[in-house]
């Protein structure tokens, strides 16, 4: 009875709640075949996913040698676009990827019955008219009808049933324009918003870029929307073909435009629009070739679920992004110096931490099929396995730009009170690496389980009291006030991450039974 007591206390401690991300912990790195199935379709879109970054990284860069000014303008505008660019597209995206991987599991099963009824029915044909064919020769004949059943076969389901993947292309190409239109018509107003007023020296340059940017946000939603298609296949392999292709284009071309034909700031947005569209052309070419994008009437399109869940996820996506855009919004408002070093440690920030979000695209490619299969077993060692390697990955990640990016800074500009501010940023973009990969693979969880609701409405949440911390931390602390709202931002949405699965609530009620 003493024994049994004894034991009692370590059980409990096992069953708390952040027990769960620590179990099994040293298995993070075995190349098991989860693990294998985990990296095979994170590497490629953490890669896919920081290929864009790392273009305007390189925008930057160029566009920083021509002045102070005109960086800080197209700081303000790449805020804009990537604002409106994700509250359009990122909801669409990410039920994308949930929709067509449940799809596509659920669908696999019907095709292989399918096919099996179909050759029985090519080898009962070839039975039922063998008399009535020549006997000479008869054998190459029944192998001749059988390889013709097959090739109906396989011809027949080459193209795979994804109604999922229309939607999300038509409903891609729609927004776009809807966002081309509103950011040229609108561009004067939304910069005004942003802190560049009439008399600003950054007004011209930003809203050049801004309108002529905005031509490509068709290309841009069509290209994210089928993207989230291939995610939902586990393919990530050909977004990133696609993408590095379209980026290696823009910067190809992007000194050419900017020093060679003297356009400024707007070579750079010419570049980057000649590169999305290059990079759509590429994947509706592969994606014709997996899928029949024509789906049989407009019922099979499913807007109604797309438009249910898409709104949840519209609600978080504005919560998530305002935050960012208010933060550049407020480094505007301090003047050209501080919104030049804000848009270069903004854009390593969201860069590096992208790579996190290659983890989260495994994760909920992967549990949305387990959760379509009732699979709960592998449902549990995937979410617990993606955020120890999220971890890990973010410590590696704080490490290497606490100690590398002090003396990276000069490659983005040569003003001496830039650099200053910079340095003084790189500690904050460091430290708080853990906390955005563990926020971003969260996030891929919750959205692999289906869970919106709650992804949606704690966001929302999050960005109250990010909000109320930015604005009192900005207008006392300055530059450096900004940063320490964006770190505690992130931790929250770290935090409410975790208290679902460490809660063992909603999809995760399971978890109580292991």
């Amino acid at each position: 009875m003493a024994e049994k007591e004894s034991l009692n206390p370590s059980e409990d401690w096992r069953r708390l709640p952040i027990c769960t991300f620590f179990k099994e912990a040293r298995q993070v790195f075995k190349l098991d075949s989860l693990g294998r199935e985990i990296l095979s379709i994170a590497l490629p879109a953490a890669m896919a996913l920081t290929a864009d970054p790392i273009a305007s990284l390189v925008d930057t860069a160029f566009i920083g040698q021509i002045g102070p000014v005109e960086l800080a303008a197209v700081g303000v505008s790449i805020a804009i676009f990537n604002q409106v660019s994700r509250i359009a597209i990122f909801p669409l995206v990410s039920v994308t990827t949930s929709f067509v991987a449940e799809e596509d599991t659920l669908g696999g099963a019907s095709r292989k019955i399918d096919e099996n009824v179909c050759l029985e029915e090519g080898l009962t044909k070839d039975a039922e008219t063998k008399e009535f064919l020549p006997q000479k020769g008869g054998n190459v004949q029944k192998s001749d009808s059988i390889g013709e059943s097959l090739n109906i076969v396989k011809e027949e389901y080459k193209r795979r049933q994804i109604p999922s993947a229309s939607s999300a292309i038509f409903l891609g190409g729609i927004l776009g324009i809807i966002q081309a239109i509103l950011l040229i018509s609108a561009a004067k107003p939304l910069l005004s918003f942003m802190g560049v007023t009439s008399d600003s020296p950054m007004l011209y340059s930003a809203e050049r870029y801004l309108k002529l940017r905005s031509l490509g946000a068709p290309a841009v939603l069509i290209s994210l929307a089928m993207q989230g298609v291939f995610r939902g296949f586990k393919d990530t392999t050909t977004p990133l073909y696609a993408t590095v292709a379209g980026d290696a284009t823009n910067i190809a071309l992007d000194p050419i435009f900017i020093f060679v034909f003297r356009f400024g700031v707007s070579g750079a947005a010419i570049a980057h629009v000649i590169s999305q569209y290059l990079i759509s052309v590429i994947l509706v070419w592969k994606l014709v070739q997996l899928v029949d994008l024509i789906p049989p009437s407009i019922k099979h399109l499913q807007f109604d679920r797309f438009l249910k869940n898409g709104f949840l996820l519209l609600m978080r996506v504005i919560a998530v992004t305002f935050c960012v855009t208010l933060s550049a919004s407020l480094a505007a408002r301090l003047g050209p110096t501080s919104m030049a070093a804000f848009q270069v440690c903004l854009q390593i920030w969201l860069a590096v931490s992208l790579l996190a979000d290659g983890l989260a695209v495994s994760g909920q490619a992967i549990l949305a099929g387990a959760f379509a299969n009732k699979d709960y077993d592998k449902a549990t060692a995937t979410a617990i396995r993606v955020l120890q390697m999220g971890l890990v990955l973010g410590l590696a990640l704080a490490f290497i730009l606490g100690t590398g990016l002090h003396f990276g800074a000069k490659l983005f500009t040569e003003n001496v009170n830039v650099l200053h501010l910079i340095r003084i940023g790189v500690p904050f973009v460091a430290v708080t690496q853990p906390l955005n990969a563990l926020a971003f693979v969260f996030d891929g969880i919750n959205f692999g389980a289906s869970d919106f609701a709650y992804s949606a409405f704690s966001m929302v949440l999050v960005a109250v009291v990010s909000i109320i911390c930015l604005l009192i931390l900005s207008s006392t602390g300055g530059f450096i006030g900004i940063w320490v709202a964006l770190s505690i931002y992130m931790g929250l949405r770290a935090f409410a991450g975790f208290l679902r699965i460490g809660t063992r609530s909603g999809p995760w009620e399971f978890l109580r039974l292991h």
